[in-house]
């Protein structure tokens, strides 16, 4: 069996097709994969190091905006898509795939839509609660729209191709209880944890805020313990805190790091979350359980990470904060009152639960072995 992934842009778009490349790998004797990705993309650096081959594609984005410099780059777009027509035509030819499945990005459109021209059986999934435009257009030529939520199978021209399956979550996620984590993180009192970490897009005006977040904390006596990912902002994190005379030094239950690379030991170890709303994130807050503050970077296009949000708040499994609302003030107002509420965050638990689909991998590869046989 052959095998073609396409993805990019995102870790949200990249993780759910290395998850399932190994599954069908683990599953099916033989089985080749083969990724495509966009020139450039973070596809191209992260797929490589999960030990696939990947090939790309010239392909671009289009504007949503009429000035010089975005008609400029829509045009070029235009052209590339002619360009990667002809690439993804010659990528099929040379691997000849029995499947092909794209997760989102603009890498998947070429590459799908060449192939189920072809008649090879085709599908996509959608990691985010709201399909991108990607997702949407290829929804119409594709024999099956696999989807993380009940809620977004109503975004779909095609009711009767959509299939909740759910966006696989690492393994690792679940491999640990809340006391195995909370003692590999060294924490020797029951006093609540919270987690904080933001992404790259608008990461520093946040970063900001925690600062505040953390001074309040600390004068409070560090009423829960305080695990924070400040990225690129560490430097400027730490040094302004001292402005404010914190030294982490006097408060061991308030630990700021420049990278969270222990995630699944972190996220196991929390009592809350508190984030952005990627398409990855989401996932794994409702794979895990885990109640959360989020707040949706407004530097995205179509606003999605706001929609991912209210998927969770809808059900009652996060609070969302806009990012035009939050204060430092509120943002620590709102996590000690659900850190102070062990009823309300068990409430949001079970809303996660009902909504997660734990199996995700397990539903999508019954999904694609479908579509797989009934081709023969």
């Amino acid at each position: 069996m052959k095998i073609l992934f396409t993805c990019g842009g995102t870790a949200g778009h990249i993780n759910p097709a290395v998850a399932l490349a190994r599954l069908f790998q683990q599953r099916e004797e033989g089985c080749q994969v083969l990724f495509v990705g966009a020139d450039g993309g973070m596809e191209t650096r992260l797929v490589p190091k999960e030990g696939y081959e990947i090939r790309t594609v010239t392909i671009t984005n289009f504007q949503r905006s009429l000035s010089p410099a975005a008609v400029g780059h829509n045009v070029k777009t235009v052209l590339n898509m002619n360009k990667s027509k002809k690439q993804a035509n010659a990528i099929l030819d040379d691997f000849q795939p029995d499947l092909v499945v794209g997760t989102g990005g603009y890498a998947s459109y070429p590459v799908v839509n060449a192939a189920a021209r072809r008649g090879i059986p085709t599908a996509v999934h959608e990691s985010n609660a709201v399909p991108g435009l990607t997702t949407k257009t290829l929804s119409k030529v594709v024999d099956a729209v696999m989807v993380g939520f009940e809620e977004s199978r109503s975004y779909y021209d095609c009711p009767e191709k959509v299939v909740v399956t759910g966006t696989p979550v690492r393994g690792d996620f679940f491999q640990y209880t809340r006391r195995e984590a909370r003692s590999r993180l060294g924490l020797s009192d029951e006093r609540p944890m919270v987690l904080s970490y933001w992404g790259s897009l608008g990461a520093q005006v946040m970063n900001g805020m925690m600062t505040e977040f953390i001074r309040m904390e600390c004068d409070a006596g560090e009423p829960f313990h305080h695990l924070h990912g400040a990225g690129r902002d560490f430097s400027r994190l730490t040094k302004e805190l001292g402005g404010k005379g914190v030294s982490l030094s006097a408060h061991p239950a308030v630990e700021v790091r420049e990278y969270i690379y222990d995630m699944p030991v972190a996220m196991a170890a929390a009592d809350l979350v508190i984030c952005r709303s990627g398409a990855s994130t989401i996932s794994e807050l409702a794979a895990i359980a885990k109640p959360s503050i989020l707040v949706p970077s407004p530097n995205v296009t179509a606003d999605h990470q706001t929609k991912n949000a209210k998927v969770l708040a809808g059900a009652g499994g996060a609070v969302l904060l806009p990012e035009s609302e939050c204060t430092p003030q509120r943002l620590y107002g709102t996590a000690a009152d659900l850190l102070g509420d062990k009823a309300r965050r068990s409430a949001m638990s079970r809303a996660l639960t009902e909504m997660a689909v734990p199996d995700a991998a397990e539903k999508i590869y019954e999904t694609l072995m479908r579509l797989e046989k009934r081709e023969k």
